[in-house]
């Protein structure tokens, strides 16, 4: 497994398995498959990987208290456990501090190798500096309870500035792929993060399965380039090229995913210029293609309507790809998007700022048309 250096000997696996998207029992519920992803698991630690990423909120609270009897099996020097706090669960700095402990307790775990504010923008840290939240978890890290400090990141590159300067931090977690390299501004933050030698942790590398099946035009220029290698390949080497990536993150939900991940980031080899040609290539078909840029964090969830949002996004993309209107049928009639009444308290938490209401109408428009 390809690794790189952290502060002088550690070596990290540059391929971390994300436990936001474990095996489920059932597609209607976040409960978490407990033989199918301690199977994952452990074929990841045989593999070589050694980072584990998950959160508080993960499968509705259920990937922490996995992710503890998952890794009970193995010795707690050998891997490296990394969580976050989220800032918006919290009504007060005391609650801040249950959550921490209760981090602790689910993880069967006396520190934490890589700790994290959860999902920054403007709004949540200054929820955040209210709260002392830097000053609790410094003292923890001094304590030895963490042993690197940082946070994860979606607003604007402005914002993005701001946090970095405001105090000191080991390590930062940004959205990061040959998508949003650009239309995010991947770009831009990856350079302030180099730029103050913040390493890199890369989330949604795939755009949340997006860029395993872009569409058929960019899968068919993959194909003919490396006939060899799959689709999502491409976007696990664009990530992991860049020098200051430290890990990129995959959330591999069945074996062949993470059977796939492996196999590319064993005998790394790193991005052409011959690739990144076939990859602005793939990026203009894509573009051509009408979706939704929805990762399927589930973030925005639960809608108080009742609306499945993150699943009537994926269906929708499913449409624009092949203009098929009976995707739509997958999902029961309670969640679909002519129940939401545009409420809007989604789009206080979606990382990808779309427009959640007004996609729904025009999905809703769509179907009834």
């Amino acid at each position: 497994m390809y690794t790189r250096a952290y502060k002088g000997s550690d070596q990290v696996s540059v391929l971390g398995l994300g436990c936001m998207r474990l095996p489920r029992l059932n597609s209607e519920a976040q409960e978490i498959d407990y033989v199918k992803a301690q199977e994952i698991v452990d074929y990841a630690f045989a593999s070589g990987i050694n980072y584990f990423d998950t959160a508080y909120k993960y499968h509705d609270g259920g990937s922490e208290v996995f992710l503890g009897s998952a890794l009970k099996k193995y010795d707690r020097s050998s891997f490296y456990l990394a969580t976050k706090m989220p800032i918006w669960e919290a009504d007060s700095p005391d609650a801040m501090r249950r959550i921490f402990y209760h981090q602790l307790e689910r993880l069967q775990t006396d520190y934490f190798d890589f700790y994290l504010f959860h999902a920054l923008n403007q709004d949540n840290f200054r929820k955040c500096v209210d709260f002392g939240l830097y000053e609790f978890l410094s003292e923890k890290k001094r304590e030895g309870v963490i042993r690197n400090l940082g946070f994860s990141f979606h607003d604007s590159p402005q914002v993005l500035e701001q946090i970095v300067d405001a105090y000191e931090w080991d390590f930062a977690q940004i959205q990061l792929n040959y998508l949003d390299w650009d239309m995010q501004n991947a770009k831009r933050q990856y350079e302030i993060l180099t730029d103050h030698h913040l390493p890199v942790i890369v989330m949604e590398p795939v755009r949340g399965g997006v860029l395993a099946n872009p569409c058929e035009a960019a899968n068919a220029l993959f194909r003919e380039a490396r006939p060899d290698q799959s689709i999502a390949s491409w976007a696990i080497r664009y990530a992991a090229s860049l020098p200051n990536v430290m890990t990129v993150l995959s959330g591999m939900s069945t074996m062949e995913q993470i059977e796939d991940n492996v196999r590319t980031m064993t005998n790394f080899e790193p991005l052409t210029e011959a690739d990144y040609e076939v990859i602005d290539r793939a990026v203009d078909a894509y573009r051509k293609k009408d979706t939704i840029p929805c990762t399927g964090c589930r973030y925005c969830m639960d809608c108080p309507s009742g609306v499945e949002i993150p699943t009537v996004f994926s269906l929708y993309n499913q449409y624009a790809l092949n203009q098929n209107k009976e995707v739509f049928d997958e999902i029961d009639a309670t969640a679909r998007a002519e129940q939401c009444i545009a409420c809007g308290q989604c789009m206080e938490h979606c990382p990808q700022s779309i427009p959640i209401p007004e996609k729904m109408a025009m999905i809703a428009e769509l179907i009834q048309s």
